[in-house]
């Protein structure tokens, strides 16, 4: 009697998720919300750097687009780190580049120095995100996937909501080197922690590092980014200046995917697109990073230039986006684990496609309210989308395959991100602001 008791009750046991997993999460939440909190903030603090430093939005806006852009360098190297010395190590190792990182930010005195300390930042936030979904992955197994990373993305969706929050209260009363400052402790934090609790996970054989692909598809994304940036200033697509950077980036791009078919152990495994479901959350994540960032920087400077509202209302009127995601963050796990991650996402990008169609619109007197309602209703479209997406990649891979599936799946959400956060967005948007009559967002 007993024995079958146990067994009726062993898959709500195993389906059972144990505190240990949510003692984990929590530890990587911290290094997670520190990157994506990073951004956000400087996003409201543009105008400001831009005033303190003595440069120009598009000089400035590179403080944004180094760290996007070194990002996605670095993103494809996480697997085989994490193969080759453990998740565990690169995640420490991460945390402190990003903590160091940030505090070089805060006491740099050009706009030069600052880039460059954002592309040290961007090194270490490059690899915090692939390498703690890696370990929540492998910890939480692919039956409570849906679950444990709705959870862990709900509180990094807080990013969005505080980061200009944050950003506009210490704007508004600190030098703006707190806005970096405010990562140390909670590097500090995170390091501490993440020392003591986390495991340590077996991700494969690392195998030799692919030099030659890592120099190909680093390359290839700046180029990319960079020629896209250089629209803004030029009217036409074809100008030089433009074309031959986005044509290069592309060429190098199909380059590193002759390679990787090529050898035995590319940097990023290719062959990993031939599964239909991870080529479609793949595109999914890669256009919702351009759709999510593109927003975050662009929202605030409509509030600032065109309704001249303070840093703290930018930060607050901002806000909606990110609790929409944090709404359908913890529903869209349990959707995603009761109906698959595809049909939740499919959902989240038809909300995600319709709301967005109002905010090319929106002029200097549309209602805030309803500007309110639109990123509320886009925020949720988005949190439908993401990590059920994501969830559905994961699920559909072998255990061995999702240290090359992370950075994938991050390098193009970082790569979309650049280029729709980047300088061909933010540039355009302001000269269209400064030239037009009646001026829209």
């Amino acid at each position: 009697m007993s024995s079958a008791a146990e067994t009726a009750a062993s898959p709500e046991a195993a389906d059972r998720i144990e505190p240990y997993v949510w003692k984990i999460a929590g530890v990587v939440i911290l290094g997670m919300i520190m990157s994506i909190l990073d951004t956000t903030i400087v996003n409201v603090a543009l105008r400001t750097l831009g005033h303190d430093l003595h440069s120009s939005i598009a000089q400035i806006q590179w403080v944004i687009t180094g760290y996007l852009l070194s990002l996605a360098a670095v993103i494809p190297i996480t697997g085989w780190a994490a193969r080759r010395y453990g998740a565990k190590r690169v995640y420490m190792v991460s945390l402190v580049l990003f903590t160091a990182g940030s505090a070089l930010c805060a006491i740099a005195t050009s706009t030069t120095e600052l880039v460059l300390f954002r592309v040290l930042q961007g090194a270490g936030g490059g690899m915090i995100m692939p390498v703690a979904q890696l370990i929540m992955a492998q910890v939480a197994g692919p039956k409570r996937m849906g679950r444990v990373m709705g959870i862990v993305a709900m509180p990094a969706m807080l990013g969005p909501i505080l980061g200009p929050v944050v950003g506009g209260t210490i704007l508004q009363s600190l030098h703006w080197s707190w806005i970096f400052l405010v990562n140390v402790p909670i590097g500090f934090v995170a390091f501490v922690l993440g020392w003591r609790m986390l495991p340590h996970t077996d991700s494969g054989r690392a195998g030799r590092l692919d030099v030659v692909g890592l120099a190909l598809l680093s390359t290839a994304s700046t180029a990319i980014v960079y020629g896209v940036s250089e629209v803004a200033f030029n009217s036409s697509l074809t100008a030089p200046v433009v074309l031959w950077p986005t044509l290069v980036g592309l060429l190098l791009t199909g380059v590193f995917c002759w390679h990787a078919l090529r050898i035995e152990r590319p940097l990023l495994d290719i062959r990993l697109y031939a599964n239909r479901i991870f080529a479609a959350a793949s595109f999914t994540t890669f256009a919702l990073g351009a759709a999510l960032f593109g927003a975050m920087i662009l929202v605030p400077l409509y509030y600032q230039e065109v309704r001249h509202e303070s840093l703290i209302a930018t930060g607050l009127l901002v806000g909606p986006q990110g609790l929409g995601m944090l709404v359908a963050m913890p529903v869209a796990g349990r959707l995603t684990d009761r109906f698959g991650g595809g049909r939740v996402a499919l959902v989240g990008v038809s909300v995600l496609c319709l709301s967005t169609i109002p905010l090319a619109f929106i002029g200097a007197t549309t209602s805030i309210l309803a500007i309110s309602l639109v990123l509320l209703v886009r925020g949720l479209g988005i949190g439908f989308s993401f990590m059920p997406a994501m969830t559905a990649a994961f699920a559909s891979l072998r255990p061995e395959q999702l240290s090359d599936a992370t950075p994938q799946l991050n390098v193009l959400q970082r790569v979309g991100g650049a280029i729709g956060e980047g300088a061909a967005v933010v540039a355009a948007i302001h000269k269209f602001l400064a030239h037009s009559p009646g001026p829209h967002l």
